[in-house]
C-alpha cells in the first residue's frame, strides 16, 4: 500500500515539474514539451519498477533513508547537469559584444538557467523515487552494501506464528488455542488456504476429508475469541510458482515469524535457512508422561511388525508400540512390559515384551487402553 502511494506521488510530482516549467519557453514555441518529457520519464520509470519483482514489504524507515540517498545523488548529479548544459549552450559573446549580442547572450543565459533547473528537478525526483523503490524491495540485503544498515522489523511481545498446512489438517492447534496459552498472533497465508482448498476439491476421498478438516480448523481458530488469526496475502512479493513450503519460509523471513508445522522435512530445511520452527510433535512429546522400562501397559495388536514375532499397536495418542512375541495375537489386547523407548522428531516409539499374563489378560486399573483402530485419527 505504501509503495503504491509513493508511485502515485512520483507521477504527480513529475507532472507538476513539467507544468511549472511550461512558461519557461527555452525551447521556443514548444511550450508543452517539458510536460511531455516529464510525464514520459515518469511513466517509463514507473513501468520499469512495476515489471521488476517484488521482494519485501514497504516500511517508512526505508522511504526516509531512500529519500536521503536520492537527494544526495541528485545534488551530486546537479554539477554534472550544469557542465553538460553549459557545453551544449555556450555563451561566447567575444571581447567587445554588440548590443544585439548582449541581448542574445542574456536570452541564452536565461534559457540555460531554466533548462538546468528543469533537468535538476527531474533528476532529483527520479533518483529519490528509484532509491526508495530499491530500498523497499531489497532492504534486508542492503546491509551488504552499507554494513550495519538493516531495516528488520522490530516486534514487541510474542513473535507471530505461521501455520503450516500439516498443522491445520492435524487439528490439534485448536485444542492448544482453547487453553489460552497462545499469546502470539497466528498467521494463515493465502497460499496455504489455497492448498487446503485444492486438497478438499481432489478426487481422492481421504485427501478430501483432510482438506476439509484443515479448512474447518481455520474456521474454528477464527471463531475462538482467545486467538488472533489473520489472513496474509504475500502475492506479488514472491514467485507464486514456488512450492508451498518454500513460500512459507520466505514469508517467515519477511515477517521475522516462527513456523508451526508437523512436517519433519520442512523442519530440517527451516533450520538450514535460519527460520525458527515449532514442531507440534515435539510439543506433544514433551507433554507426554514418561514411560519407564519395566512398566506394564496394555495395547491392542493391529498388525505384524517388521521382525519375526513382533506385533504393532498404537496407544490412544497415536504412539506406536512394538511388542515382541505378539504377532500371533493380532486384533487382541495384550499386556506387556516396557523394555525400551525411543523419541524422535517424528514421534515416540515404545518397545516391549508380552508379560506373564499373556494375551487377552485384562489390564490393571488405571492402565491406558488404546482406541479401536477404526476410531484412530487418520
Amino acid at each position: 500500500m505504501v509503495l503504491q502511494i509513493v508511485r502515485a506521488l512520483f507521477v504527480l510530482l513529475m507532472a507538476a515539474a513539467g507544468w511549472f516549467y511550461i512558461t519557461a519557453g527555452f525551447w521556443g514555441a514548444s511550450t508543452w514539451l517539458t510536460e511531455a518529457v516529464a510525464l514520459s520519464v515518469g511513466v517509463l520509470l514507473l513501468c520499469v519498477d512495476i515489471i521488476s519483482s517484488r521482494r519485501k514489504l514497504a516500511i517508512f524507515s526505508g522511504i526516509f533513508f531512500g529519500l536521503i540517498v536520492g537527494v544526495s545523488i541528485s545534488y551530486a548529479l546537479s554539477f554534472v547537469v550544469r557542465l553538460l548544459v553549459e557545453q551544449w549552450m555556450p555563451n561566447d559573446m567575444g571581447p567587445s559584444p554588440t548590443p544585439e549580442q548582449i541581448k542574445m547572450g542574456e536570452m541564452v543565459l536565461s534559457r540555460r538557467a531554466s533548462l538546468i533547473d528543469f533537468l535538476n528537478m527531474l533528476v532529483g525526483i527520479s533518483t529519490s523515487y528509484l532509491s526508495i523503490s530499491f530500498i523497499l524491495q531489497t532492504k534486508d540485503d542492503f546491509r551488504f552494501v552499507i554494513p550495519y544498515v538493516e531495516f528488520s522489523k522490530q516486534t514487541k511481545g510474542a513473535r507471530q506464528i505461521l501455520l503450516d498446512t500439516s498443522v491445520l489438517i492435524d487439528g490439534r492447534i485448536n485444542d492448544i488455542a482453547r487453553t489460552g496459552i497462545l499469546e502470539s498472533q497466528l498467521i494463515v497465508p493465502r497460499f496455504v488456504i489455497q492448498e487446503l482448498q485444492a486438497i478438499a476439491d481432489g478426487s481422492d476421498k481421504l485427501k478430501r476429508n483432510r482438506g476439509r478438516r484443515g479448512l474447518d480448523t481455520v474456521a474454528e481458530l477464527k471463531a475462538n475469541p482467545r486467538t488472533d488469526v489473520i489472513d496474509y496475502d504475500p502475492s506479488g512479493r514472491h514467485d507464486a510458482k514456488l512450492p508451498v513450503d518454500e513460500l512459507l519460509l520466505h514469508v517467515a523471513k519477511d515477517l521475522n515469524a516462527r513456523v508451526l508445522t508437523n512436517d519433519l522435512n520442512l523442519n530440517k530445511v527451516a533450520q538450514l535457512r535460519g527460520v525458527d520452527v515449532i514442531n507440534l510433535n515435539d510439543l506433544a512429546n514433551a507433554m507426554k508422561p514418561i514411560v519407564l522400562p519395566g512398566e506394564k501397559m496394555a495395547v491392542r495388536i493391529v498388525k505384524p511388525g517388521e521382525e519375526p514375532g513382533q506385533g504393532v499397536g498404537y496407544l490412544d495418542d497415536g504412539t506406536m508400540v512394538v511388542v515382541e512375541q505378539a504377532r500371533q495375537h493380532l486384533n487382541e489386547e495384550v499386556e506387556f512390559n516396557v523394555t525400551n523407548t525411543r523419541q524422535t522428531t517424528a514421534g515416540k516409539m515404545i518397545f516391549g515384551r508380552i508379560g506373564e499374563s499373556g494375551a487377552g489378560a485384562p489390564p490393571p486399573p488405571g492402565m491406558r487402553r488404546p482406541k479401536p483402530r477404526s476410531e484412530m485419527p487418520t
